[in-house]
């Protein structure tokens, strides 16, 4: 076994993948780094603001995935990588500076395409699917990117219904089969959390002894 472990989090938008992430990075603190898929959506730099808000997101092309599946390597190889910064107020990368992420034992991926690139599926030794209903998952996403992305209501739902919804058929649902474990409603699962940081920690156990 190498010296780090890397577990993936893949489900729909809204479905809790991120919050569970989160706790896994609290739990493991200095041990655990997460890296999230958003962060890799492509620059566009010769566009405008309007133009951007007609981008499909949901879809693999609108990731560099050549750029994360480089620093999850980078990551796993015990070398200190840089992630760019991604802006949603304004649809594209931010112009700051990359920010610095540690190599640590865990590595946590997070992402809703996370399954749909094979050569990231080949990095992950734990592979996770969220699985939360459609009508939580979109209330969770209007509530998100309302509160915290400056979005409006309006647009958070036609965006939904025009791609976010038939890419989650297409990209997301069927890559549930490639999971190793399956995680009812994210993060608020106290059960299926205990789970994971149990296998996390026998894992790590194993690595280190």
């Amino acid at each position: 076994m190498s010296g780090h472990i890397v577990i993936g989090f893949c489900g729909g938008s809204g479905s809790g993948k991120s919050t569970l992430a989160r706790k896994v990075k609290e739990e493991f603190k200095d041990q655990a780094t997460v890296v999230s898929m958003d962060s890799f959506y492509k620059a566009q730099p010769d566009t405008t603001y309007e133009q951007r808000t007609h981008t499909n997101y949901d879809h693999p092309d609108a990731f560099d995935a050549d750029i994360m599946l480089q620093c999850v390597k980078d990551l796993k190889e015990g070398r200190d990588t840089k992630v760019p910064i991604y802006d949603f107020t304004i649809h594209n990368r931010s112009a700051a500076p990359w920010e610095t992420v540690k190599s640590t034992p865990i590595i946590v991926l997070d992402g809703i395409l996370l399954f749909a690139f094979p050569q990231l599926v080949e990095l992950m030794d734990v592979k996770v699917f969220v699985d939360t209903d459609a009508d939580v998952r979109i209330l969770r996403r209007v509530h998100r990117d309302v509160i915290r992305r400056g979005r409006s209501v309006d647009s958070v739902i036609d965006q939904y219904l025009k791609t976010v919804k038939p890419m989650h058929e297409t990209y997301v649902e069927p890559y549930k089969r490639l999971a190793d474990i399956i995680v009812p409603e994210g993060g608020h699962n106290s059960v299926a959390r205990e789970m994971i940081f149990a296998l996390l920690r026998e894992r790590l156990r194993r690595m280190q002894g």
